[in-house]
């Protein structure tokens, strides 16, 4: 999305940038960026939080109208909890019980049987040694 961004903006079309990977999206060099500080995949506010989503909305907007200049970063006040325990404890392996462990690694086995499913009604390689 950063490179997208960018070359969004060098053909006149301004862009804001929601994301919680600060170091990665501003290592690319948007234009402008909304940091929040919540777990990857999250970047729009909570999940089933109407109220966190539509204040990072409209703070993005904020951010793509008064920007003083490129490479301007913003982070949200919004917190995903008071302690800031979720950094040390989200999808760490070491933290989850074998069962999670498991029942994650067959979520992830059955999204790869679905997709090579798919691909493979589609007439497409399904893998490399096809």
């Amino acid at each position: 999305m950063s490179l997208i961004a960018r070359y969004l903006e060098e053909n006149g079309i301004p862009t804001v940038v929601m994301g919680c990977a600060k170091d990665i999206v501003e290592h690319c060099g948007v234009p402008r960026f909304l940091f929040s500080d919540f777990p990857l995949g999250n970047s729009a506010g909570k999940p089933n939080d109407p109220g966190s989503q539509e204040f990072t909305l409209d703070l993005a907007l904020r951010v793509l109208e008064t920007a003083v200049g490129p490479r301007t970063t913003v982070q949200s006040p919004l917190r995903w909890n008071e302690d800031g325990r979720w950094k040390i404890d989200f999808s760490n392996v070491e933290q989850m019980s074998e069962e999670e462990l498991q029942k994650r690694r067959d979520a992830f086995d059955e999204v790869k049987r679905v997709a090579a499913k798919q691909r493979q009604e589609a007439g497409l390689k399904v893998s490399a040694a096809e």
